[in-house]
C-alpha cells in the first residue's frame, strides 16, 4: 500500500539527513558568511560566479535546504491525504512543515542580522526537529496495514514516561552538543575522559561548557543502558520497543565513541560530521521507541 509514499519518504528521508550534515559542515568550515549578508541571494546573485570553496559550501546547503523544505511540504500533505487515519499523522505532518520553515527564517535571520550562539545552536535542533518527523511519517506508512501488536507494546506506565523523558533528554543535550559547536568551546578541554587532565576541572568559560556537555552525553548513555536492561529483563518479548532500544544504545556509544575521536583528532572535518551523523541517527531512532512507549496499553 502506498508504495509510491513510501518511497519519496525514504528519499526526503535521506535528503534531510544530507541538510543536517550541510549545516553541520557550514558551521565547521566558517562558511555561514560566504554568501555575505545576503539571503536568498548570494553576493546579489542567483548563482554566484567564480566562488570560494566556502560560498560553494555556503549556496550549496542553501540549495538543498530549499529543495528538501520544498520536498517535506510534498511529503507532509501527501502523508496527510493517505495516512488520514493513523492518528498520528497530522502531529508529525504539522511538525516537518512547521520546523523546516522555522529552520529557514532562523538561518536566513543569521545571515542577515546575525544571531546570538545560543539562538543558532537551536538551528540544528529545528533541523532535527524536522527530520525526525519526515521519518517517522515514512514509518508510519511502512507500518500501515501490519500487524498491529508489533507496534503497540505492552509496557508499564512508569517505563512509557521514562521513553519520554528520555526523547526530551536527548534534546536537550543535541542542544548542548550544538552549543558547544558554536561558541568553539570544543577546545575547552583537551583529553578523553579527563578534561585537561583532571575529572572536574574549573567550570569556567568553554571550559565549562564542553565539561557540561561530557557529563550530560554521560547521563544519557547511563538513562538509554537502563532503559535496554529494563527491556531485556520484562519486555524483551516486544520486538519493536527491544530492537529500537537496541539501537538506540548502539548509536549513544558509536556516539560516545565519535566524540571521543573528535577530541583526539584535533576536530577534523570528517570526525565532526560523523558525530553530527550519529546524533541524527539517535534523536530519530529514541523518537521512534518515545512514539511506541506512547502507543502502548
Amino acid at each position: 500500500m502506498h508504495q509510491f509514499l513510501k518511497i519519496f519518504g525514504v528519499i526526503t528521508t535521506f535528503g534531510m539527513l544530507v541538510v543536517i550534515i550541510q549545516g553541520a559542515l557550514v558551521t565547521q568550515t566558517g562558511s555561514g558568511d560566504a554568501c555575505g549578508a545576503e539571503w536568498p541571494l548570494c553576493y546579489g546573485q542567483l548563482i554566484p560566479e567564480d566562488p570560494t570553496i566556502k560560498t560553494l559550501i555556503e549556496y550549496t546547503h542553501r540549495l538543498v535546504s530549499g529543495i528538501l523544505g520544498l520536498m517535506v511540504i510534498i511529503h507532509s500533505v501527501w502523508s496527510w491525504i493517505a495516512l488520514r487515519h493513523i492518528k498520528e499523522t497530522k502531529l508529525f505532518a504539522i511538525l516537518a512543515v512547521l520546523f523546516i520553515i522555522f529552520q529557514g527564517l532562523l538561518g536566513a535571520a543569521a545571515v542577515v542580522w546575525g544571531q546570538s550562539d545560543a539562538v543558532m545552536a537551536l538551528h540544528f535542533g529545528f533541523s532535527l526537529i524536522s527530520f525526525t518527523s519526515v521519518l517517522l511519517l515514512t514509518i508510519l506508512a511502512f507500518e500501515n496495514g501490519k500487524n498491529i501488536k508489533y507496534t503497540v507494546p505492552a509496557i508499564s506506565r512508569k517505563v512509557k514516561y521514562y521513553y519520554f523523558i528520555t526523547l526530551a533528554y536527548v534534546y536537550a543535550v543535541v542542544y548542548t552538543g550544538a552549543y558547544v559547536k558554536h561558541t568553539d568551546a570544543g577546545v575547552g578541554c583537551t583529553g578523553w575522559p579527563l578534561c585537561n587532565g583532571q575529572i572536574i576541572p574549573v567550570l569556567e568559560g568553554r571550559t565549562g561548557i564542553q565539561f557540561g556537555h561530557r557529563v550530560a552525553a554521560g547521563l544519557l548513555f547511563i538513562m538509554i543502558l537502563i532503559s535496554l536492561i529494563v527491556v531485556i529483563k520484562h519486555y524483551y518479548h516486544e520486538k519493536t520497543l527491544f530492537y529500537g532500544t537496541l539501537l538506540s544504545f548502539i548509536f549513544i556509544t558509536l556516539q560516545v565513541i565519535s566524540g571521543a575521536i573528535v577530541i583526539f583528532t584535533g576536530f577534523t572535518l570528517n570526525a565532526t560530521l560523523f558525530h553530527a551523523f550519529m546524533v541524527s541517527l539517535l534523536f530519530g531512532v529514541v523518537s521512534y521507541t518515545a512514539l511506541l512507549a506512547y502507543r502502548s496499553k
